[in-house]
Order: structure tokens, then C-alpha cells, then sequence
């Protein structure tokens, strides 16, 4: 260690009070700056003095015969003696003398004396330290001798009560405090030992009577007994219940009410705990959620941190406070806009966009009005789950997408109680979380594919959450508290209707998103997917071009779909491919016709069913619907001399079975009145096939087109070739409605034909075809099966039926000769 220099100032006593009065003149001297600390006069107080400023004031102290030093302290926390400026120190400060100097190599170590109160009446040098004129302010008077006595003798009470319980304070520092006659010099000498605050003891140091230096004292003093006295309380009451298992759970909780009533600054488990809280203080969440907070945060505060319990609990309030229980999103109810931003995501899909356009002016009109529950059915690659992110932009709200497919446990949805290890909210209460709004639009997609085992059907936890009346006090099983979800817009995405238990079907509101016809496909790729495969692989407009040519033909042959997702992906492949030639240099535009495609993507995949030029006998044309959209579909029929009954092939399911047999029973009952030999239901079997047998079929709207096939082939009138036909028939002659019309109006129409037969009671669903289809078609609607026929069939017979067997077999014996009788001999 380096050598230490010590330098001992001798000095005299401290001014007499005949001196103090006769020096009045201001004088100049140095100014200490004091942080976090303040100097009372009569009292010594050692002091450690580094900065280079500091050190300069002291040595122009020590370089004088009085010793004599200004410490003022600092008004500003941030500020250092090396930086301090006049504005930065209060104005009065203590005259101190030097008592003694330790000098080591970067520090001084002072022992200083205070003598008399100052007030600065003008700072006259900043560097290289800070110096003033300042004059002495005279000692303090008493005004009201009585008050100040009383004082005095509190003070010396409450003075008691507290060496009562600070058994380390030596004897000779008790007996010098109890004995002081001077309440002034009583009130700095407390003032210099208590922790008060800089803010506090600069009150005190500024005081101009004795009687106010005492009231501030006293006030001080009576806090910090009360505060020894909890603390007592609090060490008494941990002692009676302390144990050897429980020795460190004590101590904790002293050291937390000791710091909760100082208001110091707390570390580690006490921090967290008072963050939680005033986290909990602020946050704006309903009174019965803030009790249950309250409560697990007491338990909290309660525990350790190394208990699994302290853990669980304040991940689950960090969950309850960051929860969005009453923030919400507020709407945009601009109409014009929201239909603006509507058209400017999707084509056509007017109905979708009119009811969105609804609710939005119901909440302009209702502000309080629940949300709907809306379901989304239809094909893959419509657009459903782009619609709903379009619907919150029209909104102004959050998107949140959950996926349902595959989901099997019901905690997925409603989440695991917290005596489970790892338990967590369900996905309801996270998305709601990540989307820090309680009123975002969230979109379940694919319910139609959730699952159920032994844990739990999740689409019975749906029954709750999507029912208006009841998911205003949603509780998830972590949570275990109400939360309302009557503000969230649910939107619900199916392929199928089926798969969807039917209480859940009940609490929405279904809308069917049906296939997009030829043109409509055309003007999405034109809108949409073109230009956003221009843009995701690098090209830009005026170096690649695609005709509406290519792009009829790439939605005709080389995709087969309903909506418009295979579509993206070619045009894609055919935009990259275009990019590589413009890459390497081998073109500086590409412009695609329907002539390059095959150069493109090669031999067509599909090739779509199409109307025939010509229809032999016992061949109709039908309509199906599917998944994909819609398909035509081909129903044959033939005769089978010599069997009976009827065979049918091509995997109809059971309801189309019946269908088949419903038609042969009906054209066998009224089989004079359509020209048609009863006998040949008796000497013939019929055939029945539906092409492409290894696709399932089934349903009853093929029941008149199989009618038609029956007909045509006993009659051998043809069905016209330029027809399609659906509808479900019944024994008694009358035609059903069926549905799926637009679907399948679209797919006839795509195979170019341009008649088509359906129920009376359908005409209603033709508003949903495009117009531009509508113009090109002829609707022929039938009420019963003869209408039907008479529609379907031509008039003249092209294929004559063959004789009834009975005919054939009369006609036989007649033409053979009779046999040759031999008589015998």
C-alpha cells in the first residue's frame, strides 16, 4: 500500500459567542458540494473527498489559518460535486473548521466541526472549485418557550422509547443525549445520526426559529420510533412462531416489512412482489379479477422463490395482468371504406361482403351490439381464410387465425388446471392475449375436422364459447375467472357441414362460399394472382405478360378446383420459368399465350367432362356436386335379355341405390301412360352404370336424371344431348328441390352445355350464378317426373325398344312348322 501522508490541524475551539456575533460582514470562502448528505452546526461528521474540484476547495481551506469551509448540499440526485453547477446546490449551507486530514493516493479523509449556518449571497468563481459570498445567518430564536420545552421533553421521551429498543447504543451516548439542555443543538444532533433524506434535513438546517427546527424534528423523530416499534412488533411476533423449519421464512418477512415501511429500495423476491403490485394497481381489470390477483399475489409474497408454488403463481398473474379485460379496439365505421377495402381483397362474393357491411352498421347505430358468429363453408382455395384477415382491416380490429384441424383435447381450448404441472391457458385465452385486445376478429379454421377421444370432445367446448348468451363469462379451467367474449367477431371455416355436430351448426351463422366459374377465375388471376407472382418472384409488369387466353386454358386443363389455389401455383411455376429466361439473358419480356402453355407446364392434366354431340338410348346427363366444386356426370343404362331385376355399378352409395330403384318402380307403375310395355320390366334386366367407378357417389339428386336414362332406354327416345338435369324424385311422380345448384349449373355450364333441367323450387338459387352464365343458359323447371321427361326426351324414336319376350316367343311358334305325327304299326 502506498505510504500514507497524515497531516494533523490544530486548531482552537470554535468561535465564542461574542465573536459569532461581532463577525456579520459576508465574506468569501470555498463550497464544498455534499450528495446525499447535510452538515449541522455542532456537530463532527468525518468525510471522504475524491473528486479533483472537491480536493482543490479543501486544499484552499487548509492553506488559510482558520480552516474554514462552505458545505452545501447538492438539490439534484444526478449530479456530482465534479459537475455541479451554482443552480445545482441549495442556498444554505454550514460553516465548517478542518479538524483533521488523511491523505492517501487518490482520496482526502476529513474530520470536520460545523459552526455556524450560511446563506450564499453570490457565487463568485466555478473553477477550478466553486466559491462564494456568504454571509452567517444569526442563531436561532425561540419564540414560544413553553411549545419548545414541550417539545424538547417529547423528544426526550420518544427518545427513551427508543434506546428502550436499540440495546447496542453505548451508555455514554444515552446519557450525553438525555442530558442536553439545548433543544437546538438536540434537534442537529438527531438530524446527524437518523437517515432522514437530504430533503428533510435541508428543511431542518433552514428552519428560522427555533420553535419550527423543533415541530420538524419532532415529526421525524416520531416516525422513525414508529417504524423501530413495527419493527419490534414484527421481530416479537416472528420469535413466539419461529421454529428451526421455519427460521428463514421470518427473517425474509422482517426484512420485507422493515423495507415496505422504510419505502426503500427492495431487491430480488420483494422487488418482484411490489413490481406485481403496482403492477396490479394500474392495470384497469374488473373487481372480482383484481380480488383474485390480490389474494394469489398475498400468497405469493407469502412464499419463497425456491417454492414450485411461487412459480405457478406468478406466471399466472403475469397472465392475468397482461390480459386485455377491457381494452378494446375501437371499429371503424366508415362503410364506404369498409366496402372499399372489401372489393379491393376479394371478387364477387357479394353476399359475404353485404353482411359484413351490416353488422358494421348495426354497431354504428348500437355500439353495445353482440358479434356475429359466422361459418364459412366451401371448397378448398375459395378464399374463406383470407376473407376473414380482410374483414378485420374493413374492421379495424386484430386478426387472430387458430387452427382446429387434428384438434382432439378439449384443454386445447379451454386449457389445464394449475394443479397440472406445465398447465397453461387454452388457445382461446392466448390468442386473445397476443392479441392485446378483447374484441379482435378471430378466425377457428377448419372446424370441420376436429377430432374426439377419451379426453374430451373440443366441439362441445365450442358449444360455449360461440354462444352469444353465454360467452360473456367465459372461464378457462387456468384461469378459473369470467372473461368476456361476446365482443370477439368469430369466424368459423368448413369444407363440410357434415362433420359439424348440429348443436354447434345451431349457434352459427352459416354462409356458403360456392365455386368461382371460368370467368370469375379469370378476372381473380387478372386482379390478384398474376400480379402477386409478378411481384413474389422478382419480375415486375412490363417484362412479363400472360393472355386471358393462357389463363382460361390453365384454369380448364391443368387445374380442376373449385377455387383458385392450384391456379396460383401454375401461374407461379410459368412466372419462374419466365424469370429463368430473363435471368439468363435468353429474353428481356415474356409474354404468355395459350399456344405456350404446353411449352410451360406440358401436357394437359385434366380434361374435363363435355357435353356429347349425341346420346344412344338410355344415356342421360347429370349434375353433381363435390368437394371441389361441381362435376357432370354421365348415367348409362342398358337392356339385359333374358335376366330381371336391376344391376348397378359404378360405387353409388345407398341413397343413390334407391333412387335407381324409386325410377324403375315409378316408370313400371305408369309405364302406359309413357308408351312403354309393361312386359318388358318382366323379360328384361336393366343395367345401370355411372362412369368413373372408382369415385364414390351418392345422394338423391341424381333420382330424374336416372329417370330420364330408364325412360329413354324403354321408349327409345334419346335424351337430348345440349341438357343436364338434377332433382330428387318420389314414387308418386313428384321432383324435389336438391343442393349445391350453383356448383353444378357452373360445372354443366363449363362442359358447354346450355339446357338444364331442376326443381321448381330451386329457381330461387339461380340468383347466386353469375350473370354472364345466367345469359348463356336455359332453365327448364319441372314440379313432377313428367314434366321432367318431357323436357329431357326427344320426340322422335331413334332407337326402337325390342318386343317384349312374350311377343318374340308367339312370333317363333307361329313361324315353325308343325311336327310330323308317326303312327305307329
Amino acid at each position: 500500500m502506498a505510504t500514507e501522508n497524515i497531516q494533523t490541524q490544530e486548531s482552537g475551539d470554535a468561535p465564542d459567542q461574542e465573536s459569532k456575533q461581532t463577525q456579520v460582514e459576508p465574506f468569501e470562502i470555498g463550497v464544498l458540494p455534499l450528495q446525499q448528505t447535510t452538515l449541522f452546526p455542532e456537530t463532527i461528521v468525518p468525510l471522504a473527498v475524491g473528486r479533483a474540484r472537491s480536493i482543490a476547495a479543501v486544499e484552499s481551506a487548509l492553506s488559510t489559518e482558520e480552516k474554514l469551509l462552505a458545505c452545501i448540499s447538492l438539490n439534484k440526485e444526478n449530479v456530482t460535486g465534479a459537475d455541479a453547477t451554482p443552480g445545482d446546490l441549495y442556498t444554505v449551507g454550514t460553516l465548517v473548521m478542518i479538524k483533521r486530514m488523511v491523505r492517501d493516493e487518490e482520496t482526502m479523509q476529513l474530520i470536520v466541526q460545523g459552526t455556524e449556518r450560511i446563506r450564499v449571497l453570490e457565487w463568485t468563481q466555478e473553477q477550478p472549485y466553486l466559491r462564494a459570498r456568504v454571509e452567517i445567518l444569526p442563531e436561532l430564536k425561540v419564540e414560544d418557550p413553553e411549545e419548545v420545552e414541550a417539545i424538547k421533553r417529547n423528544m426526550q421521551a420518544m427518545i427513551q422509547q427508543a434506546l428502550a429498543m436499540m440495546p447496542q447504543v453505548p451508555q455514554e451516548v444515552r446519557m450525553a443525549v438525555m442530558a442536553a439542555d439545548d433543544p437546538v443543538k438536540l434537534a442537529y444532533f438527531l438530524a446527524s445520526v437518523l437517515n432522514l433524506g437530504v430533503e428533510q434535513e435541508q428543511k431542518m438546517l433552514e428552519a428560522n426559529t427555533a420553535d419550527e427546527l423543533l415541530r420538524i424534528a419532532h415529526g421525524l423523530l416520531a416516525r422513525e420510533v414508529e417504524i423501530m416499534g413495527i419493527r419490534s412488533k414484527i421481530a416479537t411476533e416472528a420469535q413466539t412462531e419461529m421454529n428451526k423449519a421455519q427460521r428463514d421464512y421470518i427473517l425474509r418477512q422482517q426484512l420485507k416489512a422493515i423495507q415496505k415501511e422504510l419505502g426503500e429500495d427492495e431487491g430480488g423476491e420483494q422487488a418482484e412482489a411490489e413490481m406485481m403490485r403496482e403492477r396490479l394497481s394500474a392495470a384497469d381489470i374488473p373487481d372480482e379479477v383484481r380480488k383474485e390477483a390480490e389474494r394469489e399475489l398475498k400468497r405469493m409474497e407469502k412464499l419463497p422463490s425456491a417454492a414450485p408454488d411461487y412459480h405457478v403463481i406468478r406466471t399466472y398473474l403475469e397472465y392475468v395482468l397482461e390480459l386485455p379485460w377491457k381494452k378494446s379496439t375501437e371499429d371503424k365505421l366508415d362503410l364506404k371504406e369498409a366496402r372499399r377495402i372489401l372489393d379491393e381483397d376479394h371478387y364477387g362474393l357479394e353476399d359475404i361482403k353485404e353482411r359484413i357491411l351490416e353488422f358494421l352498421a348495426v354497431i354504428k347505430l348500437k355500439p353495445e351490439a353482440k358479434s356475429p358468429i359466422i361459418c364459412f363453408v366451401g371448397p378448398p382455395g375459395v378464399g374463406k381464410t383470407s376473407l376473414g384477415r380482410s374483414i378485420a382491416r374493413a374492421l379495424g380490429r386484430e386478426f387472430e387465425r387458430m387452427s382446429l384441424g387434428g384438434v382432439r383435447d378439449e384443454a386445447e381450448l379451454r386449457g389445464h388446471r394449475r394443479t397440472y404441472i406445465g398447465a397453461m391457458p387454452g388457445r382461446i385465452i392466448q390468442s386473445i392475449r397476443r392479441a392485446g385486445v378483447n374484441n379482435p376478429v378471430m378466425m377457428l379454421d377448419e372446424i370441420d375436422k376436429l377430432g374426439n377421444d377419451y379426453r374430451g370432445d373440443p366441439s362441445a367446448a365450442l358449444l360455449e364459447i360461440l354462444d352469444p348468451q353465454q360467452n360473456n363469462s367465459f372461464r378457462d379451467h387456468y384461469l378459473d375467472l369470467p372473461f368476456d367474449l361476446s365482443k370477439m367477431f368469430f369466424i368459423a371455416t368448413a369444407n363440410q357441414l357434415g362433420p359439424i355436430p348440429a348443436p354447434l351448426r345451431d349457434r352459427m351463422e352459416i354462409i356458403r362460399l360456392a365455386g368461382y366459374s371460368d370467368q370469375e377465375k379469370l378476372h381473380i388471376a387478372r386482379q390478384y394472382l398474376v400480379p402477386r407472382q409478378i411481384q413474389e418472384n422478382g419480375l415486375d409488369p412490363e417484362r412479363f405478360t400472360i393472355t386471358d387466353a393462357a389463363l382460361q386454358l390453365i384454369a380448364a386443363r391443368y387445374t380442376r378446383e373449385a377455387g383458385v389455389r392450384q391456379m396460383e401455383r401454375t401461374v407461379g411455376g410459368i412466372v419462374r420459368k419466365a424469370a429463368l429466361k430473363i435471368a439468363q439473358n435468353e429474353a428481356e419480356t415474356v409474354t404468355v399465350d395459350a399456344a405456350d402453355i404446353k411449352e410451360y407446364l406440358g401436357a394437359p392434366k385434366f380434361y374435363p367432362e363435355e357435353a356429347r354431340k349425341e346420346l344412344p338410348a338410355g344415356v342421360a346427363t347429370g349434375m353433381a356436386w363435390t368437394e371441389m366444386g361441381g362435376e357432370v356426370l354421365f348415367i348409362e343404362a342398358t337392356l339385359l335379355p333374358g335376366g330381371s331385376g336391376l344391376t348397378i355399378t359404378g360405387q353409388l352409395g345407398e341413397v343413390m341405390q334407391e333412387s335407381a330403384r324409386a325410377a324403375r318402380s315409378y316408370l313400371w307403375s305408369h309405364a302406359v301412360e309413357f308408351g312403354i310395355d309393361p312386359e318388358m320390366f318382366k323379360g328384361y334386366g336393366v343395367h345401370l352404370h355411372v362412369p368413373a367407378g372408382a369415385i364414390p357417389k351418392d345422394g338423391p339428386s341424381a333420382g330424374v336424371t336416372i329417370t330420364s336414362a330408364l325412360a329413354s332406354l324403354f321408349t327409345g327416345r334419346r335424351v337430348r344431348p345440349d341438357t343436364s338435369m338434377t332433382g330428387e324424385i318420389t314414387l308418386s311422380g313428384l321432383v324435389f328441390p336438391v343442393g349445391g345448384i350453383k356448383e353444378k349449373v357452373l360445372s354443366a355450364h363449363r362442359a358447354g352445355i346450355r339446357r338444364i333441367i331442376l326443381p321448381a323450387r330451386n329457381e330461387g338459387d339461380l340468383e347466386d350464378i353469375p350473370e354472364d352464365v345466367r345469359r348463356e343458359l336455359e332453365i327448364v323447371p319441372v314440379s313432377r317426373i313428367s314434366e321432367a321427361l318431357d323436357a329431357a326426351l326427344e320426340m322422335l324414336v331413334a332407337n326402337p325398344p325390342p318386343p317384349p319376350p312374350s311377343a318374340v316367343e308367339g312370333a317363333q311358334r307361329q313361324s315353325e312348322p308343325e311336327p310330323l305325327r308317326v303312327r305307329e304299326a
